[in-house]
């Protein structure tokens, strides 16, 4: 399947998801993403889910449990380079929606985090292949933030759906993942 067929397919799918569903989606990833081999976190880079993205306010709260000294960063995303920088977080930063509706940190005093501190990043998609291969939004903003991180920053996607078999146009700048959490199993890649 090519990359625009996934597009529209999974965006199509997450639009006539109802919330309750998505509330158990969530509930079902939370409870796999805990089973996953993550050592001890200094600095995780998540995103604030969108209404019909997987949400990650759970498992941020989960790994923060595990290591209370957790650094939290969220993206700010410039449109004009789509590329985005890790704002650094805490529960009192206020968060106001980019021209698409993504929630984002406000810029206020606001830290960045260098890419090369992070230890794991979470990573919305649309939706991912068998090889760990996701689609996106379209504007590479994580496969060019990706290619700044360590090269052993886990990468972690969360999909309410189970993978195709195989995205066709990859490209050689597509990052993939380590692993991807669904409500129904963890793939590890």
């Amino acid at each position: 399947m090519k990359k625009s067929e996934a597009r529209k397919i999974f965006t199509e799918k997450r639009k006539t998801a109802t919330e309750q569903q998505r509330n158990k989606w969530d509930d079902l990833i939370l409870i796999r993403f805990q089973t996953l081999p993550i050592p001890d976190l200094n600095v995780l880079f998540t995103y604030a889910a969108m209404e019909t993205e997987v949400n990650t306010d759970a498992i941020v709260d989960y790994l923060h449990f595990r290591n209370p000294a957790l650094q939290v960063a969220y993206p700010v995303c410039d449109f004009d380079t789509y590329t985005m920088q890790a704002i650094a977080s805490t529960i009192d930063t206020p968060f106001i929606k980019n021209r698409y509706g993504t929630p984002e940190p406000r810029m206020d005093n606001a830290e960045v985090m260098p890419s090369q501190s992070i230890d794991v990043v979470i990573i919305p998609l649309l939706c991912f292949d068998k090889d760990g291969y996701r689609v996106g939004y379209g504007k590479g903003f994580y496969d060019k933030f990706l290619a700044d991180t360590r090269e052993d920053v886990i990468k972690i996607g969360l999909s309410y759906y189970e993978p195709i078999d195989k995205i066709e146009d990859r490209s050689e700048f597509d990052v993939p993942l380590n692993y991807c959490v669904t409500p129904e199993r963890t793939y590890e890649f």
